[in-house]
Order: C-alpha cells, then structure tokens, then sequence
C-alpha cells in the first residue's frame, strides 16, 4: 500500500521474483550451450576451411612442378629432333643417289636384252 496519496508500486511477489532469476540462470545455460555449439562448429569449418587450403596449395605446388618437368622434357625432345634432323640431312642426297644408280641399272638391263 502507499504511504501517502500519490502513486502507488504494488507489492513484488518474491516468488515471481525466484521463478525471473530461475528463468533467467536457465536463458544464461542455454546460451552458454549455444556459444559453444558455435564455437565447436566454427572449430570444425576452420580446421576443414585449412585443410582445403592446404590441399589447394599443395595442388599449385605440383602442377607447378609438373609444368616445369614438362616444359624440360619438351626442351629435350626439341634437341633430339635436331639431331635426328641433322642426323638425316644426308638421306636425299642419298636417296638421289639410289635413283640415279636405279636409273643406270635400268638402261644395262635395256641395253643387255
């Protein structure tokens, strides 16, 4: 009841009271679980979000590698197809030669009939 005439505050019931801070200690357990429901689910995207990161970088790292091992494979066959093409520079001449000598027998077969 109010003391004098103006406003009155009605009574607070201490049992209310216990059943707010009741409640209120359970919304503080609830969110605890949640923050940590969310803390371990970040754990898990971060250590999932690295292990993709590294795989990626692991990936660059050997087609890199595998560029360059290319790249140095192709420098070589480039060389030996010089060669090969150096190698085989005489094969008209001779081939020429092969003909002319065809040629020749030709006529001594025509020449011998």
């Amino acid at each position: 009841a109010a003391a004098g005439g103006g406003s009155s505050i009605p009574a607070i019931d201490p049992g209310a009271l216990q059943d707010v801070v009741a409640l209120a200690g359970q919304v503080a357990a609830q969110v605890d679980e949640l923050l940590r429901n969310v803390h371990c689910g970040l754990q898990a995207l971060t250590a999932l979000s690295v292990g993709c990161i590294q795989t990626y970088r692991d990936g660059v790292e050997s087609l890199g590698e595998a560029a360059d091992l290319s790249i140095r494979a192709m420098y070589a066959l480039v060389a030996r197809c010089e060669e090969l093409d150096r190698a085989m520079q005489p094969v008209p001449a001779l081939a020429k030669r092969i003909r002319d000598m065809k040629g020749t027998l030709e006529r001594l077969e025509g020449l011998c009939k």
